[in-house]
């Protein structure tokens, strides 16, 4: 069922249960109200009778003609009788027969006032005592008049409660139609969005209604999307380039030592080439699984203490298996007196990975001074690890890409490399729920600011 048609018969059904309480409502008490009136009427033709019938011979003459007169205001189809205490009946007038048990005669003599429905006469007793002796007086009557407006009003509700749910189904219908435009409109932009034009936006987006966060909300997302659609498709073009690059390098290396016989020398030259173009395959290949791998979602990486100084010290030794001429200080801004202060809270192999891969490229750009400071400074939340050399640099422009995959700037096209590394490195970093920042300047030196959350701080989050 559309929400277009559960809103109307919503909105239908609360009105018509309110409407409907409401015209019980009034029916229920214009009835007690008519019920009631009509009682008090026939009571005063009860006690009408009683003066009329037994105070005759005990009140003056004039009193018994104004008792007279009142007693001939007939009510409609009324009857009226009068019972002594020994259940006889003394008197009786009206063109209307009541079946009336003597039980009723003796509730009334019993309890002095009686009110009861005989079908739809009402009917009243009253114990009137006259020279010391009781007396039933009996009177019922028919509200005609009242009971045909009743039913009356009974079937103008009726009718108007029928005739409500027809205006309140078209209202309604017109009313959630006018409610659902902007979210039916919203569902018509998003149908046109594909992945070739992830660029196009909900038009709903400005205000402050609910619809207006929907479109938000989703233009947000569509963001997100075309910026990881990019990513991917830069990635993936990237990723392509540089494997092929060695592919290539492989298959021509082959093709060449193919096409005639050359001596074992030639052909041990050959693998050689082909085993260190394989290396550099297989280098790039690791590297693009690390990068995946560091994208998982954090749950599902295995997270344990790590003290910060000894993962320095120990990418130092990966690194410098790989630049051999690479020479490290470590320093301490502030050495801290508890040794807890220095843990963090991560995956040591992902941040091993990611510690090499910044130490490797200062070494790797520091030709002709391969001294490299770190130094880690120790505060409240954080541990910050500096990591600075003495190279060739960067300039501004490249600086604000370095963290793009497979982007290398352009004054370190000639040493050997990938694109791969700080990105990598970026990627674990964020996992860790850390910052890594770049600053360089052409000819004078790098230095790279990692900072992670420490072991403490994390279980106070």
């Amino acid at each position: 069922m559309k929400i277009k048609t559960k809103l109307t018969l919503q909105f239908s059904a609360i009105f018509m249960g309110l409407l409907l309480a409401f015209s019980v409502s009034v029916y229920y008490f214009s009835s007690q109200f008519r019920a009631n009136d009509y009682y008090g009427r026939i009571l005063n033709r009860a006690y009408a009778t009683a003066h009329y019938v037994l105070d005759a011979d005990t009140v003056s003459e004039q009193q018994h003609a104004l008792d007279r007169r009142l007693y001939y205001q007939m009510l409609p189809r009324e009857e009226v009788k009068v019972y002594d205490s020994n259940l006889d009946l003394i008197f009786r007038d009206g063109e209307y027969k009541a079946a009336i048990g003597k039980d009723v005669v003796q509730k009334v003599l019993a309890e002095g006032e009686v009110r009861q429905m005989v079908g739809d006469r009402q009917l009243i007793g009253v114990r009137y005592f006259h020279r010391g002796k009781p007396y039933a007086v009996l009177a019922s009557s028919v509200d005609v008049y009242n009971l045909n407006k009743l039913q009356h009003l009974s079937t103008l509700l009726i009718m108007g409660l029928f005739g409500s749910l027809l205006v309140v189904l078209v209202c309604g219908l017109i009313f959630s139609r006018a409610a659902l435009s902007p979210f039916l409109k919203v569902v018509s932009e998003v149908e046109r969005i594909n992945a070739s034009d992830l660029h196009r936006r909900l038009s709903q987006d400005k205000g402050t209604d609910e619809v207006a966060q929907l479109a938000q909300t989703f233009n947000n997302l569509l963001d997100r999307l075309e910026k990881a659609f990019e990513s991917q498709r830069t990635f993936v073009y990237s990723a392509s380039h540089e494997l092929r690059t060695p592919l290539t390098a492989i298959i021509g290396e082959l093709e060449v030592a193919l096409m005639k016989k050359r001596p074992s020398e030639e052909y041990e030259r050959v693998l050689h080439s082909i085993l260190d173009d394989a290396k550099l395959l297989a280098q790039l290949s690791n590297g693009l699984l690390q990068m995946v791998q560091a994208s998982t979602d954090t749950s599902k990486v295995p997270m344990h203490s790590i003290r910060m100084d000894e993962l320095v010290w120990q990418a130092s030794a990966e690194a410098r298996k790989r630049q051999p001429h690479m020479v490290l200080d470590v320093q301490f801004a502030d050495m801290p007196e508890d040794e807890n202060e220095l843990l963090i809270k991560g995956n040591e192999a992902l941040l091993l990975i990611a510690m090499v891969n910044v130490l490797e490229n200062a070494a790797k750009f520091s030709t002709k001074e391969p001294i490299i400071s770190a130094t880690i400074e120790v505060s409240e939340q954080k541990l910050v690890c500096r990591v600075r050399d003495k190279g060739i640099g960067m300039s501004p422009e490249d600086v604000r890409k370095v963290f793009v995959p497979f982007f290398r700037a352009e004054n370190v096209r000639e040493i050997s490399g990938h694109g791969i590394g700080l990105p990598l490195a970026e990627k674990i970093i964020k996992l860790h729920r850390g910052t890594i920042a770049l600053n360089s300047q052409l000819n004078q030196g790098t230095e790279v600011v990692i900072s992670l959350p420490k072991l403490i701080a994390v279980y106070k989050l």
